[in-house]
């Protein structure tokens, strides 16, 4: 009876679950400002298109090797190296959003984010994300209207 529960317990302890299924369906952010993503999970493919900024959010959804099949806010796939990707948290906005100086909708308005707005996560608490984008600190409401990881 007790080497069947030593025998389990080391089985979960050196063989967890999630070593046997691969990880997908995660968020990442590209690495650099130049990201080639191709069209298969080599480099022999051809590139299909360039990413252009660095933190930029985007979705694993398959992975092959040392390769990476990403999906980004409108739907664009493709794979990408795994060195060219980083587990930070962005966001985009997929709609207008209102930037606040503090957590609450009583707060002073400091600007009007528009669609396709890359925002950089510095913490996330109840409903509301402190995040940055260009010349603007703020907190802005957790809604539909986001598309990335959001804690």
């Amino acid at each position: 009876m007790y080497m069947r529960k030593y025998l389990i317990l080391f089985i979960i302890l050196f063989f967890p679950i999630t070593s046997f299924a691969e990880k997908i369906n995660y968020y990442v952010t590209l690495k650099h400002n130049k990201v080639h993503v191709r069209y298969g999970p080599s480099m022999d493919y051809q590139i299909k298109y360039i990413y252009r900024k660095a933190g930029y959010p985007l979705k694993v959804i398959d992975r092959k090797e040392n390769f990476r099949k990403i999906i980004d806010h409108k739907n664009n796939s493709g794979w990408v190296h795994w060195t060219q990707l980083e587990n930070n948290i962005s966001l985009i906005t997929t709609s207008e959003k209102i930037l606040f100086k503090k957590p609450t909708k009583f707060s002073e308005p400091l600007a009007k984010l528009g669609e396709g707005r890359l925002l950089v996560v510095i913490k996330c608490q109840d409903k509301w994300c402190n995040i940055k984008t260009e010349d603007y600190e703020g907190w802005i409401l957790k809604d539909d209207n986001l598309w990335g990881k959001i804690n």
